[in-house]
């Protein structure tokens, strides 16, 4: 007898949007250096928004009912982790300095670009080969030993260059699908966030969706040296409500460690985090709209903070009701993150629910 098969839902990405996260990761965003990424994501969403504005720093905000006076954020950040050009040698090879979390360690035989006024400078990760190292002593990447080889044979040819302390270096590795389950690349922590908002943004437009607020789709600029632009920006909007969606860690991986960091795994759904900054009403509001809808959710407990964007939005202002959806990623902080397909539908899906489950003037204090 046949095994009877369940009919897969259809995919709510259409060509058009999975090319512009193709295109959106494969761009290179470093910290403080969002520009060109900004602008991708501007291109993409302005048809399904009212208005758009960019501060000082290049957080991108864009605005589906800009005259209502009550005001919801929906928020991810734009930038990536990269490396800073930090010492040229004599002989022409480069010492970084980390702009962001980026982890030395997978460093070693890694190509990488180096952002100069000229264009790209292409370079490698150099590292001594297996034969000549001592096997007693084997040394761990660390940002002492670490360096560039741009194939240059002094800091003059380097300079020719153009490149020069303070240069940005990215690495240059692209996005891919994994056994069509995964999206891998580099930097999806957090661009696959903008991502998902920006199709939030396309969702509620084609299926005309009215909201009784002021939408505000945020893309904040330097989250990963301190929710910088998430803090500007926060004080500029005055929102009352912020949802914001970052990614956490899958730990069903080899050396992951359930008990420092959860049992939480990519395919099982958007993950809501427990902790102060997290307002329970709001929270609650989120649970509801996942059981409402069938959406299955994953929970973490956060402790003293989120570590994410969430933080910056909760404690400003008078306090503004924010909590945290996150997308379960593994090998985080590399250049093969990787999300499932599943997840990254199931947040949008799950945003989109909850904004729909929020009312005009809705009053998330605890006590009144």
């Amino acid at each position: 007898m046949a095994k009877k098969t369940t009919k897969k839902e259809k995919s709510i990405f259409n060509q058009n949007s999975l090319n512009f996260l193709k295109d959106y990761l494969n761009n290179p965003s470093p910290t403080g250096f969002e520009t060109a990424g900004q602008k991708l994501w501007l291109n993409y969403i302005t048809p399904y928004i009212d208005e758009y504005f960019v501060d000082t720093y290049g957080t991108a905000v864009g605005v589906i009912n800009p005259e209502a006076p009550y005001k919801v954020v929906i928020e991810a950040h734009a930038d990536e982790i990269s490396y800073f050009v930090h010492y040229i040698t004599k002989d022409g090879f480069i010492y970084l300095r980390r702009n962001g979390g980026s982890d030395h360690q997978i460093a070693p035989s890694k190509r990488v670009n180096i952002h100069t006024d000229k264009g790209i400078v292409r370079a490698v990760f150099g590292w001594p080969a297996i034969h000549v190292r001592d096997a007693a002593k084997e040394e761990t990447p660390t940002l002492k030993n670490i360096f560039l080889d741009l194939g240059c044979k002094s800091d003059k040819e380097v300079e020719e260059l153009g490149v020069h302390v303070g240069c940005v270096v990215t690495y240059e590795d692209e996005f891919m699908e994994l056994n069509n389950r995964y999206f891998v690349g580099r930097a999806l922590d957090n661009r696959v966030g903008g991502f998902m908002i920006a199709e939030v943004a396309r969702l509620l437009k084609e299926s005309k969706t009215k909201l009784p607020f002021g939408l505000y789709i945020v893309n904040a600029v330097q989250e990963e040296v301190g929710l910088n632009g998430a803090t500007m920006i926060a004080h500029r909007i005055k929102p009352d409500v912020a949802i914001i969606t970052d990614v956490c860690h899958d730990t069903q991986t080899p050396m992951m460690n359930k008990i420092a960091s959860g049992d939480l795994a990519c395919g099982k759904g958007p993950v809501l985090s427990y902790g102060p900054a997290v307002q329970n009403n709001l929270l609650k509001l989120i649970i509801d709209a996942a059981t409402k809808n069938k959406i299955d959710f994953q929970r973490q407990a956060a402790s003293r903070s989120t570590g994410t964007d969430t933080d910056a939005f909760a404690y400003s202002n008078e306090g503004v009701a924010s909590a945290l959806i996150s997308l379960p990623l593994r090998y985080m902080h590399t250049t093969v993150e990787s999300v499932h397909k599943e997840d990254v539908e199931n947040v949008i899906k799950l945003i989109i629910a909850s904004l729909k489950g929020i009312k005009n003037n809705h009053d998330f204090r605890y006590h009144k």
